[in-house]
């Protein structure tokens, strides 16, 4: 399964949050974490989480998992 984070892009934008960057102070996450979501890599649920509680969303806001 590809881990697809187009949903998190997309809200970022509908928040007003233009850089993806932004993303790392707002909800406390490394540059990792964020490389590795631009490549479409799992991140830990923990981070998922922060992400989610910084954005006030759930996990399906912000991710989808799709069969290769």
């Amino acid at each position: 399964m590809n881990t697809n984070y187009r949903k998190l892009w997309i809200l970022l934008i509908e928040k007003g949050i233009k850089n993806k960057s932004d993303l790392i102070p707002l909800a406390g996450i490394s540059t990792n974490v964020l490389a590795k979501m631009n490549k479409g890599e799992y991140v830990s649920m923990e981070s998922l989480h922060k992400i989610c509680k910084a954005l006030k969303c759930d996990i399906g806001d912000i991710v989808t998992f799709e069969e290769k």
